[in-house]
């Protein structure tokens, strides 16, 4: 007898001083993303990992690119981790960065520095 899988549930983003300060948000280079395998559809599905969210309260999220219907129609969610629907595909060879993201900055990337 097998044990169902439910699909995992879909996280609400990170909304302001209700919930703590900013996460520490951690990203990898695109060629050198982690991945997890999302159930969905009957199915285990490969979702890229983009970003790694670590919330002040202690709770993890991971914001992922997945095909959730095996259509090619990728899609981007963010999910709580642990739940059942999710698990552990492959890690990463690189260190992720930390650099704090854009919309902390207002919504611009950093400039260059400038060379003299």
């Amino acid at each position: 007898m097998s044990e169902e899988i439910r699909e995992p549930e879909e996280a609400r983003p990170w909304r302001g001083p209700d919930d703590g300060p900013w996460p520490v948000v951690r990203t990898w280079p695109g060629g050198a993303r982690p991945a997890l395998e999302v159930w969905s559809a009957g199915r285990w599905r490969q979702a890229r990992v983009m970003a790694r969210q670590d919330w002040a309260d202690g709770s993890v999220y991971y914001q992922v690119s997945v095909d959730l219907r095996g259509d090619t129609s990728v899609t981007t969610r963010l999910y709580r981790w642990p739940q059942p629907g999710l698990r552990v595909a492959h890690g990463s060879g690189s260190d992720p960065s930390t650099t704090p993201n854009e919309s902390q900055q207002g919504g611009m990337p950093r400039p260059l520095p400038r060379r003299a």
